[in-house]
């Protein structure tokens, strides 16, 4: 398939108060020309997210009026766009490029892989190092179909990106990674302060980890 030929891949980004970062992921999103479907979902947002989006070119833009989740917003962008391809990208990155969704998003929609996630730059020692822990990667590149086996029970907050690898995995589809050299995020810390930042990061990876002894747990007793 012709990188040009993007009507069966569609872009979906949640974001959370992310009117700083915004504009540019999405910006870079359209210039990629890949996308038939930008949809930028505003999970409780309190600040001009959903407006920064529509400005940079979303085609889809929805508002909640409360915090629901990761797992949820994403979910709901699924629900809105019909592409055999899915790409799911974080608002806060920094460094974005067209190039970095290529190299996602290439192997999925050649057929090569059900599903590839980026790995951030974090510098050489823990990009490495990242190959070997769980892929929580916000930018990733999947088969429509891979995403909606997953039960809803499984798509709460990070569960989602833990049932997604663990759903592969079990299943012997093929999935990979990427290194995305230049690619950041706005921390938490910058968004937030140190202190809650911090708390944001435990609660997060304690999220994570539970997802992945859930999923397993439920493998056994043929509920995943």
């Amino acid at each position: 398939m012709s990188k040009n030929n993007f009507k069966s891949a569609a872009a979906i980004v949640p974001a959370y108060n992310e009117e700083k970062t915004i504009g540019q992921v999405v910006k870079i999103l359209v210039a990629s020309n890949r996308f038939s479907d930008i949809i930028v979902i505003s999970d409780g947002s309190t600040d001009r997210t959903s407006e920064v989006a529509r400005k940079y070119g979303a085609t889809v833009t929805h508002q909640f009026p409360i915090n629901r989740g990761k797992g949820a917003a994403l979910q709901h962008g699924v629900g809105h766009t019909e592409a055999e391809i899915i790409f799911f990208c974080d608002a806060d990155l920094i460094g974005f490029t067209p190039e970095h969704i290529n190299s996602i998003l290439d192997p999925v929609i050649q057929g090569k892989l059900a599903m590839n996630v980026g790995l951030r730059d974090r510098g050489r020692f823990i990009t490495t190092l990242m190959r070997y822990l769980p892929l929580i990667g916000g930018e990733r590149a999947l088969r429509r179909q891979v995403f909606k086996k997953i039960q809803d029970r499984h798509l709460r907050g990070f569960m989602v990106e833990s049932a997604l690898n663990y759903y592969c995995r079990s299943r012997k589809l093929p999935y990979g990674t990427v290194v995305e050299t230049g690619l950041t995020m706005r921390k938490k810390m910058q968004k937030v302060g140190v202190w809650r930042g911090l708390a944001q990061y435990v609660g997060m990876t304690m999220q994570v980890v539970k997802a992945m002894l859930i999923v397993r747990w439920d493998r056994l007793f043929g509920r995943f």
